[in-house]
């Protein structure tokens, strides 16, 4: 099963409202808002990062960029990079860009910017680039749970 669909049956199983939209490839959240015809910050941009030890997925709004000082002092972790691009196909079986916020779905831990529940909708691309899928927020909280924490900082 693809990750796309391990999303829409997990929606499904936890009774979320959402809107999938099919669209040509997105490799970047600008180009996802264009095409999706959503404002930008909407978007969820969901980032495989790896700390000293392990790996994580942390999840800000698309207009934001991430404070890694911040971060590094949230996660009492020295070092904090970007997964490599074989990285994240190996923890995410996703290419960049297309990594949704969902950790519990690709077996990683999650913490979310709470800049994001600001807005009352979120947008990303699910597991594809071509698809995306859009909810509440509210909803995603309710049934993620994630650990929430401020990380970003806004670009526009």
């Amino acid at each position: 099963m693809s990750l796309f669909q391990k999303i829409k049956e997990f929606l499904d199983q936890h009774q979320v409202n959402y809107k999938v939209i099919e669209h040509s490839p997105t490799p970047t959240s600008e180009d996802s808002a264009r095409l999706r015809g959503e404002p930008l910050k909407i978007g969820a941009k969901a980032l495989v990062l790896k700390t000293d030890d392990s790996f994580l997925i942390v999840v800000i709004p698309a207009n934001c960029k991430l404070d890694t000082k911040k971060l590094k002092k949230i996660l009492h972790t020295r070092n904090l990079r970007f997964a490599t691009p074989d990285e994240l196909h190996e923890k995410t079986g996703c290419e960049k860009g297309a990594v949704p916020p969902f950790g519990e779905l690709v077996g990683l831990p999650i913490i979310v910017d709470g800049a994001l529940f600001e807005e009352e909708y979120m947008a990303f691309n699910a597991g594809s680039l071509e698809k995306s899928i859009k909810m509440k927020t509210a909803d995603y909280q309710k049934i993620i749970q994630p650990r929430v924490d401020s990380f970003s900082t806004s670009v526009n």
